[in-house]
């Protein structure tokens, strides 16, 4: 049965085969020590738990799914995190990019639309003791203004385009790493920075294939309203 070294060792072998098109022909330090650290088979329903190792996206039910490994540790190295950082996460799923990111940041807030994920999700992280994750049940599209401004953005479904709520919630010279495209057709994995007059400037990663962003702005709606 594969195991955490065993995915790690994937996820370093596909960074280095896609270097070409990320810039990045290995992961952060923090970024690796904090995959190995969040055990993934948790974060999966029981019966794909024998799969949780293997660097491939999974269902979690609901139509969505949690990420390929070698995604989340991408995206969440393209964000810069620094130990001191206030993250967003739009789309907590299963908690599990979340709790990559608990790993390496002070704080984590992650907003879900579909009401049954996110208290899933907000339990899991709870009995796994990252205490350092809020989760909101909300329309992702408006970020979370409350706790605004952040380090860094980081959206996990593809959006016709960038929510502007979330430019606005971002730190000026801060990172958003976001897919932006068509639902399941083209799709490109971007990073923006904030610049000084409030404009965030783009570049195409490589491309991907994410599931639809949800709400106001997304390219469908959940069959339930967020809570207000």
């Amino acid at each position: 049965m594969r195991d955490i070294e065993a995915l790690s060792r994937d996820i370093a072998t596909e960074v280095r085969l896609t270097a070409g098109w990320t810039g990045k022909d290995h992961l952060d330090p923090c970024v690796s020590r904090a995959i190995r650290a969040v055990p993934r088979d948790r974060f999966v329903p029981e019966e794909l738990q024998p799969f949780a190792f293997e660097n491939a996206p999974l269902q979690i039910g609901c139509g969505q799914t949690i990420s390929q490994p070698y995604i989340v540790a991408l995206m969440s190295d393209l964000l810069g995190p620094l130990p001191t950082d206030r993250m967003l996460e739009i789309g907590a799923g299963s908690g599990y990019q979340a709790a990559v990111l608990a790993c390496i940041v002070k704080a984590v807030y992650s907003v879900e639309i579909i009401p049954e994920l996110a208290e899933a999700a907000a339990q899991r992280l709870k009995t796994l003791g990252f205490g350092n994750v809020s989760i909101r049940r909300a329309d992702g599209c408006e970020g979370w203004p409350e706790q605004a401004p952040f380090d860094g953005i980081i959206v996990t479904a593809a959006a016709p385009q960038i929510p502007p709520a979330l430019i606005a919630q971002l730190k000026t010279g801060r990172r958003l790493v976001i897919p932006i495209g068509a639902p399941h057709g083209h799709q490109q994995l971007l990073v923006g920075t904030k610049q000084a007059d409030g404009t965030l400037t783009t570049r195409v990663v490589l491309d991907v294939a994410f599931v639809p962003l949800t709400g106001a702005m997304g390219m469908e709606r959940p069959d339930r309203s967020p809570a207000p």
